[in-house]
């Protein structure tokens, strides 16, 4: 659900815009993850991609060092814990961050209180059942889903070149499916227009140009632990 609704940030999965809106709000009722909001902190992080006090990504949400802090990525409790600062923060707070167009505040406020109410509501209906079929399935899902992101930028260089600083990596046809071909990466950030069917002809073409992969993303992961002190 996280890949298709980063797709409908880009307009890229249906021909109609309206359709990628109302499926990127509908994920994001499912993954408590404001579209609009998204929208713009994804744009951020295309611009200043692992560029640090710039892209958002970055901002509070290092990349692990440590066997310490891998665990802690993985667990997920900071990952959480941001999604209820964000939407508590749309709500009430001043929207003040810089990738948020000063005329899109009270958009962003609306949506994050249509969230909450809407979150009010069904799990005052069915709250056991909503905890077992919804939120603890997301619970154990995020660390899979925070796994596959590492590899995206994690110890990619802190340049403004996306073939360097954005990481492709090379995996099976059912995970290239489920995450609409954005284990292409360094080419997606490159070329962010082109949609997710085209990738894999855009990988061919510019497979000379991407400073470093990873054939696999349990290759990527052992690399990048085989670092750590602790």
């Amino acid at each position: 659900m996280f890949t298709l609704q980063h797709e409908c940030t880009h307009n890229t999965p249906f021909r109609s815009l309206w359709i990628n809106s109302a499926i990127g709000h509908l994920i994001a009722f499912l993954l408590f993850q404001p579209f609009l909001w998204f929208r713009y902190f994804h744009l951020a992080h295309h611009k200043y991609t692992n560029i640090a006090g710039k892209d958002p990504e970055l901002d509070g949400h290092e990349k692990p060092s440590s066997w310490g802090a891998f665990l802690r990525h993985l667990c997920t409790l900071d990952y959480w814990w941001a999604k209820v600062v964000t939407l508590i923060g749309n709500s009430v707070g001043p929207l003040t961050a810089s990738y948020i167009p000063p005329r899109k505040r009270r958009a962003l406020r609306a949506e994050a209180v249509l969230l909450i109410a809407a979150y009010a509501v069904v799990f005052a209906m069915a709250p056991t059942a909503l905890l077992w079929l919804w939120i603890v399935p997301l619970i154990l899902g995020f660390p899979v889903l925070r796994l596959y992101l590492l590899a995206e930028h994690g110890r990619c260089p802190e340049v403004e070149n996306m073939f360097l600083n954005t990481r492709t990596t090379l995996t099976t046809r059912v995970v290239r499916f489920l995450a609409w071909n954005m284990p292409y990466h360094a080419g997606h950030h490159a070329m962010p227009s082109v949609p997710f069917h085209k990738l894999p002809t855009l990988n061919n073409m510019t497979a000379a140009h991407l400073g470093g992969g990873s054939d696999g993303y349990s290759e990527f992961s052992k690399a990048y632990v085989s670092s750590f002190q602790d």
